[in-house]
């Protein structure tokens, strides 16, 4: 895999699973987190009913567009996720408790991760992609849960599910249906296609 030197490619995200996915596929970028106003994007998306995979596109967009802006030969790739269960949007819990209660709200119950990827270059987005992985938590004691909690402490709250499949959290599900890296918060098998299209990737 050859990467071409030009365009220089910015991941607008501060998530280290996404930065993890890039680095392992030996891709050469730079990370520079995005400030959108992620809360009013979503809350004003539900107000005016518009789906989840067109809301999460949005988040990814502006995440993009705000980096783009202030490097225009740069192609800034911009990711989203949220995570849905029967027509409930979940954000990030802010503390402990909360990421608890979201847990046992998805106990035994099957969710949605509809992730969306965008690039940008030039100001203007030049391509898009969301992938939506469905995942059923099994019926989970209370205790394992409290042990899974103390285990996994404060990086869960980084996860939009409370989970981190990658490690302990994979306990949590009975199935998962889709492509790891995506549920991880980045379509990798798409975008590498796109940027082996657009010339970045070589071979």
């Amino acid at each position: 895999m050859i990467q071409a030197d030009s365009p220089p490619l910015v991941l607008a995200s501060a998530s280290a699973a996404r930065r993890g996915l890039l680095e392992g596929a030996g891709l050469r970028f730079e990370a520079r987190p995005a400030a959108v106003d992620e809360a009013a994007i979503k809350d004003g998306a539900q107000a005016e009913g518009i789906p989840a995979a067109d809301a999460a596109l949005m988040l990814a967009d502006a995440k993009a567009e705000r980096i783009a802006r202030r490097n225009p030969e740069a192609l800034v790739i911009g990711c989203d996720q949220l995570l849905v269960c029967e027509g409930r949007w979940y954000d990030k819990p802010p503390d402990m408790d909360t990421a608890r209660a979201q847990l046992l709200s998805l106990r035994g119950r099957a969710h949605e991760l509809v992730t969306a990827v965008v690039c940008h270059r030039h100001s203007g987005r030049i391509w898009q992609h969301v992938a939506v992985p469905r995942l059923m938590m099994r019926a989970f004691s209370e205790d394992f849960l409290d042990e899974y909690l103390a285990l996994e402490g404060d990086r869960l709250l980084g996860s939009v599910g409370a989970y981190r499949l990658e490690g302990p959290g994979i306990h949590l599900f009975t199935r998962v249906q889709g492509d790891h890296a995506t549920i991880l918060g980045l379509p990798l098998l798409e975008l590498l296609a796109f940027l082996r299209q657009h010339g970045v990737l070589q071979g």
